[in-house]
C-alpha cells in the first residue's frame, strides 16, 4: 500500500490533566526553601535538580532555584546538563554533571559548552582531557575523592596519582580543576561514627590535592542532611537535594522547609460493597462491614508505591481514609465507610494541608525515603507550576 493511502490520525485535545490527576508545584515554596537553606549554609549553593528535579520538573525548578539565589545547578547526566545549558536564560549559569562514561559520545561538545564535570577516576580524567583537546578549550572539572561512601570517587590509594595527573593536564592547558569534593554516607544520622571518619578523610583528600599543586576554587561535601546538621561540612559550597523540595532528612534539627509539590486525583467511581467482600488482587483485605468503596485512577505506574498497600491513606471528602487492598498498576480503592462520596470528588495523595498525607507519610508506609516517592511520580501525571516566576517549561 502506498504511504499516501494511509490516513493521518490526529489526537483529540485531552487537556493538561486528562481529568484524572495532576502534580502542582508551587514556585514560591521552592524559592522559600532555597533561601532558608542558604541562610543556614552561609556559603554558595549548588541546587540539585537531577532526576527531573526530584520529580518536580527540571527546567522550571532550575529557573526558580537560580532566581532565588542558587549559584549553580547539579545534575547527573550529560543530557540533563546539556538541556539546561542550552536554555537562553541558563546559558551563564554554572551546571555540573556528575556522571559520564569515558567513551560517551558528545563529551567534547559538553566541554565546549562550558559544562563542569565531576571526575571520579583516571579513565574519566583521560577522557575529559581528550575531549578538551578536541573542543579547543580547557575542561572545568571537580575531582571527587571517595572518603568512605565506597561508591563513586577516586579510592584513597589513588588520590595522589590522579591529582598529580590532573595537575599536569592543568599546566598543559587541557583542564582547570575548579572543585574538590566528596559525598557523605550517614549525614542524616547525627553522631554516626562514619561522619567524623569521612570529614577526616576529606581533609586528607584536600591535602593530597593541594600537595599536587592544585588550588580548587571550591571544596564541597555537604548534601541536604550535612548542610542542615553539620556546619563543619559546608566548606565553600553546599549541594542540597531533597531539602530544596521541602523535606528535612534530619527532622531533629529544625528548619523552615515547605513541601513544594501536591499530587491530586479524583474519584472515578463509587460502589456499595457488602461485608465480607475481597478487595483488589489477592483479596488481601475483606470488608468487615458494608462500605462505599471509591476507585481512584492512579497506581504504581504513576508512582503510587505498591509497597504502601494496606497502610496508605489519602485525603478525601474532608478526612483521611485508608487505601483498601493492593495498589494496582493504574488504580487503587479507598474505604469511605457509609459516607456519601461521589464520583469527581478530589483526592489528595500528597498535599500541604495539615491533614494531608505528604511524602514523609508515603515513605513510611512504603518503607523507603521521600526521595524515592517523589522521583517515582510517573509521566502520566502532568507537572503544573504556578504562573509568575516560571512563565513556561520549554526546551
Amino acid at each position: 500500500m502506498a504511504i499516501d493511502n494511509y490516513r493521518v490520525l490526529t489526537e483529540p485535545e485531552f487537556g493538561t490533566m486528562s481529568g484524572l490527576a495532576k502534580a502542582s508545584a508551587d514556585w514560591r515554596r521552592l524559592a522559600h526553601n532555597v533561601q532558608a537553606l542558604a541562610a543556614v549554609a552561609g556559603v554558595p549553593m549548588m541546587a540539585m535538580v537531577k532526576a527531573d528535579a526530584y520529580g518536580h520538573g527540571m527546567v522550571p525548578a532550575s529557573r526558580v532555584a537560580v532566581e532565588a539565589g542558587a549559584a549553580s545547578l547539579g545534575v547527573v547526566t550529560l543530557r540533563e546538563a546539556w538541556r539546561l545549558k542550552r536554555l537562553p536564560d541558563m546559558a551563564d549559569t554554572t551546571v555540573m554533571a556528575f556522571f559520564f562514561a569515558p567513551d560517551q559520545p558528545g563529551l567534547a561538545e559538553v566541554v565546549g559548552a562550558g559544562i563542569e564535570l565531576g571526575v571520579s577516576s583516571m579513565l574519566q580524567l583521560d577522557a575529559v582531557t581528550a575531549a578538551a583537546d578536541k573542543a579547543g578549550r580547557p575542561a572545568r572539572i571537580h575531582l571527587k575523592g571517595d572518603t568512605g561512601m565506597s561508591r563513586g570517587g577516586v579510592a584513597e590509594p589513588e588520590w595522589a596519582m590522579v591529582a598529580e595527573a590532573a595537575a599536569k593536564h592543568q599546566a598543559a592547558g587541557s583542564l582547570v580543576v575548579v572543585g574538590a569534593w566528596s559525598h557523605m554516607a550517614c549525614a542524616d544520622e547525627i553522631g554516626h561514627p562514619a561522619n567524623a571518619e569521612q570529614k577526616a578523610a576529606f581533609e586528607r583528600f584536600l591535602g593530597t590535592v593541594s600537595a599536587s599543586g592544585l588550588e580548587p576554587e571550591v571544596r564541597h561535601l555537604a548534601n541536604s542532611a550535612a548542610l542542615i546538621a553539620d556546619p563543619e561540612t559546608r566548606y565553600d559550597l553546599v549541594r542540597p537535594g531533597i531539602a530544596l523540595y521541602g523535606y528535612n532528612p534530619v527532622p531533629q534539627v529544625a528548619i523552615d522547609l515547605q513541601p513544594v509539590i501536591e499530587i491530586r486525583s479524583v474519584v472515578m467511581s463509587v460502589k456499595r460493597v457488602p461485608a465480607g467482600t475481597g478487595i483488589s488482587y489477592g483479596h488481601t483485605v475483606h470488608l468487615e462491614q458494608d462500605a462505599n468503596v471509591a476507585l481512584v485512577p492512579l497506581g504504581y505506574a504513576d508512582g503510587v508505591p505498591r509497597a504502601a498497600s494496606g497502610k496508605a491513606e489519602v485525603y478525601l471528602a474532608g478526612k483521611r481514609r485508608r487505601v483498601l487492598g493492593r495498589i494496582c498498576m493504574d488504580q487503587f480503592m479507598v474505604d469511605c465507610g457509609d459516607d456519601a462520596v461521589k464520583a469527581g470528588e478530589p483526592v489528595v495523595l500528597i498535599g500541604a494541608g495539615e491533614q494531608h498525607p505528604d511524602a514523609d507519610d508515603w515513605s513510611a508506609w512504603a518503607g523507603t525515603i521521600p526521595n524515592d516517592v517523589l522521583t517515582a511520580i510517573g509521566s502520566r501525571v502532568p507537572r503544573l507550576w504556578n504562573r509568575g516566576l516560571v512563565p513556561r517549561e520549554d526546551a
